[in-house]
């Protein structure tokens, strides 16, 4: 319950060493086929990494003699022994350098990570033969403070990297959530063993015997969320004792801080058994353990230094007087162990995956107890576990142990369901036979209690497999484990049919493609959003906040495309990448009433130039008219793009003089605009973002194209300009023009728009280029001019249009 993200190098789901793994479990494999088979095993190896940087010519050294520097205050002038007839001379800057300390020694010729050489050398004066190293400097922690002291029994002369067995692998499982078993060493080799069908070897974890009967009273009030809870006092423990080296470096290749001894062995067993533990201070504790639920609004200082205020959903350690502890999350700071500590209290319990699932989260915590309490520990582990932290912390730190003190409600732990397996049902699932030896194998060393009976077997899974609850679960042990490369692929003998699909149907992978030809790169991002970025811009909609989300800044359902396209954009500038084209097609969620309503939308962003940066044309920065131009292709796939209207709108998100609302048949189908200039520096995007956002549902009606036949009469171009208000758009003037003329008018061309010299203010010049033709006579001038003039008073009639001199 001590462990959280600040004791963590980098949080990870399972990381451990392949060398202390051995230890366990060796099957005559390589790394690269051990993390193979557990792959195709269900544990899939995110990476196999080395545990140091690469060096060489580091030796275990003695430091003999330790004397200041004639020349400088802050440095020290050592001999140190390394094995050879003559000791060397070495300078050392760091402040933990004493006599008779055994360090890692990098001698002259010696190569540190980062190729860095070492030489002979001068420092202020005085002859330097090598170097006395610290963690940071041979890669083995990215800070340290001072130089790297190592154990007493360290051999003087010994190659350091075979010291520290550092030719080693550090690798890193990602587990699902259904496999918590696996978050522990003694998980993983159970795997390993039955893959490879390899003897597991665990260490000697037999009780501690007691030497004093001092116990700890406990009371479980709330059994229902921890119905098994042990206990154990160890008074007298050295409180300047120090964490072995090789305990550290198994926490190290972990992703884990070395702290305290009683902090890194309740750490050590955690990692080893996947059992939590914590460690209190006894002397800080009033009366017994309660193990009860919060009062509402109890207050709690947390180890982290965070003070927070408790619910009464939420299960807590406590003493007579007070909450000491989160129960399965976080022990709190007033009665932690530090490094006054003399007298102990280990605990080791059992809570319920239900009452801690999503607690942490609610209180803005992740930690690694939480992680494995809310996917499941075996509820059978605890004393085996206090046994095996006892053990190790009397090693380190001496001291005098107590009995182990037991509250449980058995009647609240769950028994492993008795499952029926039947041979006949694996050969039909699996679609092969396999023996019934190789089955009964199989689950053996899976550690399950296996009865031979007519029909195949009855099956109890051990209590730490909380996954395995029918036949099913049985089956998929049998088959991954049997390995699912080795089931035959089968095609299916049945007709199928093909399922027709009306030809005028919005084909939506077509319009990805599209936009891919149009430059554009497609982007996946999270459904989930920050309130913050839902508030910048969607206020409008009701958002869907989520009970558990992953993080505060993933917090609720997206109510619009725009907020992952604009994080991706910020994300994008931030590298020096200004030129941005992207979109993405997905769900939005939008809660009406009681309901949420999920929509299909596909959605762009376009910033920074139009084009690449070449010789060959002017940069020029994207437009609002680029973006609708890439809309009007879109829309051209439903075969009538005439029935999308761009009206002029405003919305709360983009830039009220450049934003228009999409209408088809006058239903509203999405938007189209540029960012408002306020959230661009809110955001922090350096240049003109444009936005578009389109309801798939929208564009689903289609036409299918139809063929009519061309005119051989020639038509008739004719060019007006008219002088209109600067409100009035060309999509009106056409509409109008189309409604007068529908007979013989083919195209209308918009060529010019003139604002300036012998145009009245707030008025503009529209020139428009007029294509008529007849298709079963050729136009006469009189027809033409008949035509203009209806064309023309319309227009005045509608707009006060003029025609331009």
């Amino acid at each position: 319950m001590n462990r959280q993200h600040p004791n963590r190098i980098g949080y990870e789901i399972m990381k451990f060493s392949e060398a202390w793994l051995r230890e366990w479990v060796n099957p005559a494999v390589t790394t690269t086929e051990l993390a193979d088979q557990l792959s195709m095993a269900g544990l899939e190896v995110d990476s196999v990494t080395p545990v140091a940087g690469e060096f060489a010519g580091v030796l275990v050294g003695e430091v003999l003699t330790r004397e200041p520097h004639p020349n400088a205050d802050k440095l020290s002038l050592c001999t140190v022994s390394v094995g050879a007839a003559e000791p060397l001379q070495i300078v050392c800057g760091a402040a933990n350098v004493a006599a008779g300390l055994k360090v890692p020694v990098a001698v002259i010729g010696a190569v540190l990570p980062g190729d860095f050489k070492i030489k002979r050398a001068k420092l202020r004066g005085v002859e330097s033969q090598g170097m006395i190293c610290s963690a940071a400097e041979l890669g083995l922690a990215t800070a340290s403070d001072g130089i790297l002291p190592l154990a007493v029994d360290a051999p003087v002369g010994e190659d350091f990297r075979a010291y520290l067995a550092l030719d080693d692998q550090a690798i890193d499982v990602d587990l699902t959530p259904d496999r918590g078993d696996c978050l522990g060493l003694a998980g993983i080799a159970r795997e390993v063993g039955v893959i490879n069908r390899t003897p597991v070897t665990p260490p000697a974890m037999e009780p501690v015997p007691t030497v004093n009967e001092e116990r700890f009273p406990v009371s479980l009030e709330a059994p229902e969320g921890c119905p098994r809870y042990l206990c154990r006092v160890i008074r007298n423990i050295d409180p300047a004792a120090h964490t072995p080296l090789w305990l550290r470096e198994r926490l190290r290749r972990s992703d884990l801080r070395p702290i305290s001894p009683v902090v890194d062995v309740t750490n050590y067993v955690m990692l080893e058994l996947g059992q939590p533990m914590h460690g209190f201070d006894l002397a800080k504790l009033e009366g017994g353990i309660h193990v009860r639920m919060a009062e509402e609004g109890e207050p709690l200082v947390l180890l982290d230094g965070q003070e927070i205020t408790l619910r009464s959903d939420t299960l807590v350690i406590a003493d007579r007087v007070k909450p000491v502890a989160i129960a399965g999350i976080m022990g709190g700071e007033h009665s932690g162990v530090t490094q006054e500590s003399r007298d102990i209290l280990l605990e080791s319990a059992f809570f319920s995956p239900t009452i801690i699932t999503g607690k942490a989260r609610s209180y803005g915590l992740h930690t690694d107890s939480s992680h494995r309490f809310e996917r499941g520990v075996d509820p059978q582990l605890q004393r085996r576990a206090i046994e095996r932290a006892t053990q190790l912390l009397l090693a380190i730190t001496g001291g005098e142990p107590g009995p182990v003190v037991e509250a449980a409600a058995e009647a609240h732990i769950e028994p492993r369901p008795e499952i029926l397996l039947r041979h006949d049902r694996v050969t039909r699932v699996l679609g092969l036979e396999i023996g019934d030896e190789t089955i009964a194998d199989i689950l053996t060393r899976l550690e399950m209690r296996v009865e031979p009976v007519a029909q195949g077997w009855k099956v109890v899974a051990p209590s730490c497999r909380f996954d395995i609850s029918i036949e099913e679960d049985l089956i998929e042990e049998v088959g991954r484990i049997y390995g699912y490369t080795r089931i035959p692929t089968r095609r299916s003998a049945a007709a199928t049919v093909m399922r027709a699909e009306p030809e005028v149907t919005f084909n939506l992978q077509r319009a990805k493609q599209l936009l891919v030809d149009r430059d554009y790169q497609e982007a996946i991002t999270y459904s989930f959003i920050s309130q913050e970025m839902h508030d910048l811009i969607d206020f409008g909609h009701d958002s869907v906040v989520l009970a558990n989300p992953i993080s505060s800044d993933m917090s609720i359902m997206r109510t619009t495309l725009w907020a992952g396209l604009l994080q991706t954009a910020m994300y994008n500038q931030s590298r020096q990448q200004a030129r941005v084209r992207i979109f993405e097609s997905g769900l939005r969620f939008i809660k009406q009433d009681y309901e949420i309503k999920q929509e299909l939308m596909i959605a762009g962003l376009l910033s920074g130039n139009a084009e690449p940066e070449g010789w060959g044309a002017p940069a020029r920065a994207v437009d609002f008219f680029d973006v609708k131009a890439d809309l009007e292709a879109l829309f051209a796939l439903t075969g009538c793009p005439g029935e999308f209207r761009f009206q002029a709108a405003t919305h709360g998100a983009l830039h009220p003089g450049q934003s228009a609302e999409i209408f088809r048949d006058g239903a509203a189908v999405g938007w189209i605009g540029k960012l408002h200039p306020e959230l661009e520096r809110k955001l922090d995007l350096t240049s003109g973002v444009y936005l578009f956002e389109i309801g798939v549902n929208g564009l689903l009606e289609g036409r299918l194209p139809a063929f009519s036949p061309l005119s051989k009469y020639p038509s008739i171009r004719r060019d007006i300009a008219v002088v209109v208000d600067r409100e009035v758009g060309f999509e009106a003037i056409r509409e109008t023009i189309r409604e007068t003329v529908p007979e013989i008018l083919r195209e209308i061309l918009l060529f010019d728009v003139y604002t300036g010299e012998k145009v009245d203010s707030g008025r503009k010049s529209l020139a428009l280029g007029l294509i008529l033709q007849e298709s079963s006579h050729t136009l006469t001038d009189e027809k033409v001019e008949s035509v203009m003039a209806r064309v023309i008073a319309a227009l005045a009639d509608r707009y006060n249009a003029q025609l331009r001199d």
